[in-house]
């Protein structure tokens, strides 16, 4: 039995036996259906097209076909349009508002973004430019969510050929891209001041900065109380100096090899303190405190100390390198106003805990508790040198020397607990050794002992004096502290040892000859 098929129905307007005017018209599957203007026949005018899932299209019809301006909508995406048709396809100027939110005005080909257009998408980004086939093509710029702003060529929805990309923290970078990324010639410049001009290979540059490097020897050697330079360079993995780069920022640091102490005994007060603000770790095997730095001034009147906020750190280093007495005797006086001891009887410090009054403590505990009193001071007191800026790929510390050691430095005053301690053992030693060996001798062998251990029993003091670098090994460190780090990389730190040595004595000659007086 054959089903009848369905038939189709108009109910409207008619001249000579065909649709004209307005009507409504039900296709025969009872899919779509028109209501509308008609002429001759044919759909012409203002209509409405409706689809039986909701879909329509309200508009002018031109012989039968959508053409001109009007609205479609998708049911099935939720897509709306508005705009211009032809031949039933959207056509030339118009808006596609998008069911996740996003917007696009501009031109179409046919049914796609083609021409020039501006697009919203579902995050807020912009884009104002060329489109070909849906996809940003030619020339066109992005305003980004975060406030990111490119200008530039677009390849199939992708940065490629010529643009200028200016970051939300006002960094910038100029030159060629390639698949939505820096690559080809160009040029940086980073909110932090660095600033990179050259190639650039998938968004990174082509000769990056890799790792910092103290140029010369591992340990390098300074005279005691002379000047000194570190040059630095940026060099890439293979070695090579990064001239590309500019403007990172290098800070210069100097310490000390820290010494742990045994936890037995009142060894342990040096300890108590925290020490985390001012150690640092080093490639040699042990871990550093840091020790002042200062700009060197050929006038020994004039170096003075980078000063910190506190009134009591604000320490002027006035005289030469060298001791003098008045300055030695200032410091007394502050070691006399913190402890109410001269400086020359640190070990006998009183301790002002309330506890240690009533059960007594002995000496050197007194001494090392007493040290505490200038922790504030210490932190305070360590000064740090003028930040310098990579150029070219380096950088130079000029003219910088050590300067003197803050009050009650700990780390000197360990190895000085260390050299007494040794010494009384040696010298024990040898009294009991008296039927064998004479008192001469015996005075002999500790004044040897005395320069094995680096001092002099009594010249230990000296070796701790205020106003003196004392000899020995340094660590010089230069870190890269660039805020923020460019392109998300900090480089590591680059280590260098320093050796104090002493000053060589004058020949004989050579001071007679600079006293000889002329004769007449």
């Amino acid at each position: 039995m054959e089903v009848p098929a369905a038939a189709d129905r108009y109910v409207g307007e008619v001249k000579q036996q065909m649709r004209d005017g307005f009507g409504l018209y039900v296709y025969p599957n009872s899919f779509f259906q028109y209501e509308g203007e008609w002429k001759k026949g044919k759909k012409h005018g203002i209509g409405k097209f409706l689809m039986k899932d909701g879909s329509y299209y309200e508009g002018e019809f031109l012989n039968g076909e959508i053409e001109g301006n009007g609205v479609r909508y998708w049911a099935a995406s939720g897509n709306e349009y508005c705009g211009q048709f032809s031949q039933g396809e959207i056509h030339g100027y118009g808006v596609m508002k998008y069911f996740n939110g996003a917007r696009y005005e501009g031109e179409f080909h046919y049914g796609a973004r083609t021409g020039h257009g501006a697009m919203i998408d579902n995050e807020g980004q912009v884009y104002r430019g060329s489109f070909h086939s849906n996809k940003r093509q030619g020339e066109g710029e992005l305003f980004y969510q975060n406030g990111d702003h490119y200008q530039g060529d677009w390849v199939l929805d992708r940065r490629q050929g010529h643009g200028i990309l200016q970051y939300a923290d006002s960094s910038y970078y100029e030159g060629q891209w390639r698949n939505d990324l820096f690559n080809g010639q160009g040029s940086m410049i980073h909110c932090s001041g660095v600033t990179y001009d050259g190639m650039w290979i998938n968004g990174h540059p082509a000769t990056e900065a890799t790792k910092l490097v103290i140029l010369g020897e591992g340990i390098q050697e300074v005279v005691q109380g002379s000047p000194f330079t570190i040059e630095v360079q940026l060099q890439n993995n293979e070695g090579k100096l990064a001239k590309a780069e500019s403007g990172r920022v290098l800070q210069i640091w100097a310490g000390v090899k820290h010494i742990k102490l045994s936890p037995t005994g009142s060894d342990t007060f040096l300890e108590m303190v925290d020490l985390e603000e001012s150690l640092f770790e080093t490639p040699f095997g042990f871990d550093a405190i840091r020790y002042p730095l200062m700009e060197y001034v050929p006038d020994p009147d004039k170096v003075k100390w980078n000063s910190a906020a506190s009134s009591r750190s604000e320490i002027t280093m006035v005289g030469s390198l060298g001791n003098r007495d008045s300055d030695v005797n200032k410091s007394k006086l502050d070691l006399v106003a913190a402890t109410g001891k001269p400086q020359d009887s640190l070990l006998d410090t009183p301790d002002p805990s309330p506890v240690n009054k009533e059960r007594g403590t002995n000496q050197q505990e007194e001494a090392l508790y007493g040290s505490q009193l200038f922790l504030a001071v210490e932190k305070a007191s360590i000064p740090t040198l003028a930040n310098q800026r990579a150029e070219s790929g380096s950088a130079v510390f000029w003219n910088i020397a050590l300067a003197e050691p803050p009050a009650s430095y700990r780390p000197f005053m360990i190895l000085d607990e260390l050299e007494k301690k040794t010494i009384k053992k040696l010298s024990s030693r040898a009294l009991s050794d008296r039927t064998t060996v004479s008192q001469e001798k015996i005075s002999e062998s500790r004044s040897e002992t005395s320069v094995k251990l680096g001092g002099k029993s009594k010249k230990v003091q000296n070796a701790t004096d205020l106003q003196t670098v004392r000899l020995g090994e340094y660590v010089i460190m230069v870190q890269d502290v660039t805020a923020p780090p460019f392109l998300g990389r900090t480089l590591s730190p680059a280590f260098v040892l320093l050796k104090v040595i002493p000053q060589k004595p004058n020949r004989k000659g050579s001071r007679k000859e600079l006293h000889k007086v002329p004769n007449k």
